[in-house]
């Protein structure tokens, strides 16, 4: 794909103006992403993707073009064993996709997928950092159970690192310098992927060894707050209710947060018989969704993929539209549904890993009686 010209792009946001100046593109950028911001009081903007199934409904074939675009700028000759990670919550999805794509690509069966996760597995920790300016600052990474996934992590000598954006690659060398130093002493490659990078090559420069990048979009962005405006820095939201009971991920069904080379396909539901299809994924559970949207797409279904999210984003800008209500996983954590309006789909199917007892009773009320697909055992 050829890359196209520089082009400068801005959004005035409550708190300033947020400026990027795409540098490199290989699809264009109002297709890529849009402004909206953050309810967070570290950060004010966030970049929101159009192409990763997360905040605006995309069609599961727009997802796997990306995967595509950006397996294809890994070296197939990685040494190996490769390590692939994938950032929690918002990069499960795309780390899995392009592992998976990568794996297709070059027939390696000594590539290994993990994603970092919010949620305790009661397994024992590989490691744990910080994600400082996100809304949810601690990321957890397991260690694999079964002894095969788990020597592939041991012994990796490439590490590719997963994430929606980067823009100050802060995140990236967090995770890597959490990693146990016997992982880290036998890396000699580093590959980050994004979807967008707006580092300007920080997030290079922080990582040792020889690493390269692999983005669809790279360019440097510009934060600059309102001089003589004083707009109160805006808190994390948290439901002012009783916290509801957490249910955790169950070990015996979970995938890549304990590790995965081959990515089977779990999930079964039949499309809408007229009109457009809905498949949403639930926080981190989101791959095996997609995996389902995708092949109701394949056997010719009109089909659309978004998914539930904590992340807290004011209505406005790419943001037309959201609602609130509890999270499945328990606790006082809100989660969001961003631009998606029922009346628009002819079937929604919603996915999640802990239950159709543990699904908020608003959301299944404000989608309008979906179909609710549970898991690989309980089915639709």
């Amino acid at each position: 794909m050829t890359a196209r010209a520089a082009e400068i792009l801005s959004a005035e946001l409550q708190r300033g103006t947020i400026t990027v100046e795409v540098e490199r593109s290989l699809m264009p950028a109002s297709e890529m992403f849009g402004f909206a911001e953050r309810i967070n009081p570290k950060r004010s903007f966030l970049f929101v993707s159009k192409v990763l199934g997360r905040h605006i409904p995309v069609r599961p074939s727009t997802m796997r073009k990306s995967f595509r675009v950006l397996a294809s700028q890994i070296a197939s000759e990685l040494p190996g064993p490769v390590l692939f990670i994938g950032m929690a919550e918002t990069a499960i999805g795309l780390g899995a996709g392009v592992h998976q794509q990568y794996v297709t690509d070059t027939r390696r069966d000594d590539a290994v997928y993990l994603c970092t996760t919010r949620y305790p597995l009661g397994t024992p920790l590989l490691c744990e950092f910080q994600e400082e300016h996100s809304h949810a600052t601690r990321h957890l990474v397991h260690e694999p159970i079964d002894p095969r996934i788990r020597e592939l992590v041991s012994n990796a000598r490439s590490l590719v690192l997963v994430d929606d954006e980067a823009s100050t690659g802060k995140t990236f060398s967090n995770l890597f310098d959490a990693l146990p130093e016997a992982i880290r002493a036998n890396i000699t490659d580093t590959v980050l992927v994004t979807l967008t990078d707006w580092s300007d090559g920080a997030a290079a420069a922080q990582m040792p060894g020889n690493v390269t990048e692999a983005s669809i979009l790279s360019g440097r962005y510009r934060w600059t707050p309102h001089e003589g405006v004083v707009a109160a820095a805006p808190q994390v939201p948290s439901f002012d209710r009783p916290a509801r009971e957490e249910v955790l991920p169950q070990v015996d069904r979970d995938w890549a947060r304990l590790g995965v080379v081959n990515h089977g396909q779990h999930l079964d539901a039949t499309a809408a018989e007229s009109g457009v299809t809905l498949v949403l994924g639930t926080g981190e559970h989101v791959w095996q969704p997609f995996l389902l949207a995708e092949r109701l797409e394949q056997g010719g279904a009109d089909v659309f993929y978004s998914s539930v999210t904590r992340s807290p984003i004011s209505e406005g800008h790419v943001i037309g539209s959201k609602f609130s209500f509890s999270d499945n996983y328990g606790g006082t954590v809100p989660n969001y549904l961003y631009n998606v309006d029922p009346s628009r789909y002819g079937k929604i199917i919603l996915c999640s890993e802990t239950g159709i007892e543990h699904i908020c009773g608003d959301l299944i009320s404000a989608l309008g009686k979906p179909v609710v697909v549970v898991d690989r055992e309980d089915g639709v």
